[in-house]
């Protein structure tokens, strides 16, 4: 199973359309959004192509009813799921974590820093870096195999 990771998308409409046609040229099955969509007009965006989402607000999501009216599957961060037989501990805050939360986990996907870092182990750390682009010019996102946990970041520029 492939995932596709991003945050801090800020709205950014055309670096969210790069996203997700990148995910869907990568053969993912799943999104994940470490926070900071904004507004709910930016998730709408996410969801057109009919892939399963799950995410976290970020500390800039400050219509949080109106993104949880659109997709019940962003949550409160930290969040711990299980997909594809691993489990997944997303959040925007990595800081915010304590450490007995993130070793119940197979992967940690944070946002937040704008910066991208895939940090290998158990568990395996990943930021997407900053979809958005905004504050490093540098747009970003990551993809995810869920089988042999391998990431790589993919720039969309």
């Amino acid at each position: 199973m492939k995932v596709g990771i991003l945050a801090d998308t800020h709205d950014n409409m055309p670096m969210i359309r790069k996203a997700v046609e990148m995910f869907e040229a990568n053969g993912v099955d799943c999104m994940i959004h470490a926070g900071d969509y904004v507004a709910p007009f930016a998730l709408k965006e996410l969801q057109k192509p009919g892939i399963r989402m799950v995410g976290v607000y970020g500390n800039n999501d400050g219509e949080k009813q109106g993104l949880r009216g659109l997709c019940s599957e962003v949550h409160e961060a930290p969040f711990l799921f299980e997909l594809g037989g691993r489990n997944i501990l997303i959040t925007h805050h990595i800081e915010r974590v304590r450490e007995k939360l993130k070793q119940k986990a197979d992967v940690v996907v944070s946002g937040h820093t704008h910066e991208p870092e895939i940090n290998g182990g158990k568990p395996l750390f990943i930021n997407p870096g900053e979809c958005g682009g905004w504050l490093y010019g540098r747009p970003s996102v990551a993809v995810l195999d869920l089988e042999t946990l391998e990431a790589h970041v993919i720039f969309l520029q």
